[in-house]
């Protein structure tokens, strides 16, 4: 079985956690079919998308 991670995030104050919310969901509704297994997710909130640098989650990703 193929392994993934999730990872979903938004920059913008206009957004709000149910962002990601939304983006877990899409993805694993993806997952779902593939049959892929999830192994973890990740997600930065409120977060400039200009630095990789400056992404909690996305650095824990990695």
């Amino acid at each position: 079985m193929t392994r993934v991670v999730l990872y979903a995030r938004y920059s913008s104050d206009n957004q709000r956690d149910a962002s990601t919310k939304d983006q877990f969901r899409i993805c694993r509704e993806q997952t779902q079919r593939e049959k892929w297994q999830v192994v973890g997710t990740y997600k930065d909130a409120g977060l400039s998308g200009a630095s990789m640098i400056l992404r909690p989650g996305i650095q824990s990703l990695l």
